[in-house]
């Protein structure tokens, strides 16, 4: 027999190599088998993306590429929007919406920024709340809640329309375009609309007689009638104290008579003013009642 070659040997060792022998190992823990599976391509590709982009004349290329892709799916005909509906919305404030929205039909979906439009036709005054949505057929669909004017408020010559919650609807030049509406008038007047309005209705019994309330200092109202005639009412319980004058009104008819002003700024101490006839009249009584005392 020949000498066994102890080289020969070594190479026929069927155990395995130590590096060998840790590959194995590492190839039995699941999360190395899940980065040479997933972990290198990815970071392969996530490297060549990177290095495309490194170089401007490959990302204006795909910038335009996309560009056109988008512009090719924004514009088939099931995208394309051909015109817009509003509704709840009288002419004249659908007219100035369109103003306001000057959309060129016919245009993609994706080109509209529905919140946008929504937020700027919401910055009309005469806007209480608007809905944007597109319809089948390609139709825009613009529902408005329209704010009712309420109240005419005059301050510094100017005449405004106001919702019954005091905010502007609008602007008018006379106030016979709206003589149905009470008036109110002053310096803040505006920031106390509901408490008008509460006032205009326990004042129904003057109706035809009342003429508006005028905001004083900011702070209470004045009920102005005809004949020059005012209720001045207080700061607090204005609605209360006015009642209490529709009252004694009935029981009384105090307002018929030739009083100027009806003093309720102490509702426990009401105070009349008279007209200068009533006063000479009064005068005139006294005189003769102190004659005839005299005599």
């Amino acid at each position: 027999m020949q000498p066994v070659n102890p080289h020969d040997a070594a190479r026929r060792d069927p155990a395995p190599s130590r590096l060998s022998y840790r590959v194995q190992r590492w190839w039995l823990t699941p999360n190395f088998r899940r980065m040479v599976r997933y972990g290198l391509p990815i970071a392969s590709i996530a490297l060549a993306l990177l290095w495309v982009f490194s170089v401007e004349e490959n990302r204006a290329v795909i910038e335009e590429q996309i560009a056109e892709i988008r512009r090719a799916v924004a514009e088939r005909p099931e995208f394309m929007v051909k015109a817009m509906a509003v509704d709840g919305a009288s002419e004249e404030l659908g007219e100035d919406i369109r103003e306001v929205l000057p959309v060129d039909f016919p245009i993609s979906s994706f080109d509209l920024e529905l919140q946008d439009m929504k937020a700027v036709v919401e910055q009309l005054d005469a806007v209480a709340q608007a809905e944007l949505r597109i319809k089948a057929g390609g139709i825009l669909q613009l529902e408005v809640t329209e704010r009712m004017p309420a109240i005419v408020w005059r301050n510094r010559g100017t005449l405004e329309l106001l919702d019954e919650t005091g905010r502007r609807v609008a602007a008018i030049t006379h106030r016979s375009q709206r003589r149905d509406l009470p008036l109110i008038v002053g310096e803040g007047a505006d920031q106390a609309v509901p408490e008008a309005l509460a006032l205009f209705a326990a004042a129904t019994p003057l109706e035809p007689r009342l003429r508006g309330l005028v905001r004083m200092g900011e702070r209470r109202w004045d009920v102005a009638l005809d004949r020059q005639q005012r209720i001045l009412l207080p700061e607090q319980g204005a609605v209360q104290t006015l009642q209490q004058v529709m009252a004694l009104d009935q029981a009384k008819d105090v307002l018929d008579r030739n009083i100027i002003d009806f003093d309720m700024r102490d509702p426990a101490r009401p105070t009349l003013r008279l007209a200068a006839p009533a006063v000479e009249d009064l005068h005139r009584i006294r005189a003769l009642e102190i004659g005839g005392s005299g005599q």
